[in-house]
């Protein structure tokens, strides 16, 4: 699957979260929608919002879009490369969505 085919939550999502632009992001996820990442479970907005604006910003970091694949009616699975200051300094991140009509239910960030 390429960027273009991405759907339009998760689009306008990854390079929001990128730019660090913390209004477009969490407008792409459901109200009680949930992010784990680093194997911590942000639930609903008011944390999601918290973990946009104060996760990883020790970092600096690019994100370069790999590929993604449908794994499932509402899955996609979208792999990144992360490049930056960070312990080890390179990292390939799926980016786990579950799709509840326009809006993102559930992200899983993982290698």
């Amino acid at each position: 699957m390429s960027w273009d085919e991405l759907p339009a939550p998760i689009a306008a999502y990854l390079p929001a979260h990128q730019a660090r632009d913390t209004e477009t992001a969490i407008s792409a996820f459901a109200a009680d929608a949930e992010v784990t990442d680093e194997g911590r479970t942000h639930r609903g907005r008011d944390e999601i919002r918290f973990w946009l604006d104060n996760g990883a910003s020790e970092y600096t970091y690019t994100t370069e879009f790999v590929g993604a694949s449908r794994t499932g009616e509402g899955h996609v699975d979208v792999l990144q490369h992360l490049e930056g200051d960070f312990p080890g300094g390179s990292a390939d991140l799926h980016y786990r969505f579950d799709l509840e009509g326009a809006l993102i239910r559930r992200l899983v960030i993982e290698p």
